[in-house]
């Protein structure tokens, strides 16, 4: 390992710059809301479809 390096570890004000430094992405999250709406939108359809044709 190289003689540089500091583990964010080492000192607190270390740790608080590397906890800082890692976000959440809260976008990822709403893109798969968004997918499970789709599909649950979808599956209910084709299930509509599927009840309409039985019933003709």
């Amino acid at each position: 390992m190289a003689e540089n390096y500091t583990d964010p570890s080492g000192n607190t004000q270390a740790f608080r710059a590397f906890a800082a430094d890692t976000t959440d992405t809260p976008a990822d999250s709403s893109s798969r809301t968004g997918l499970i709406i789709g599909v649950a939108v979808l599956a209910v359809l084709l299930i509509a479809v599927a009840g309409w044709i039985a019933l003709s």
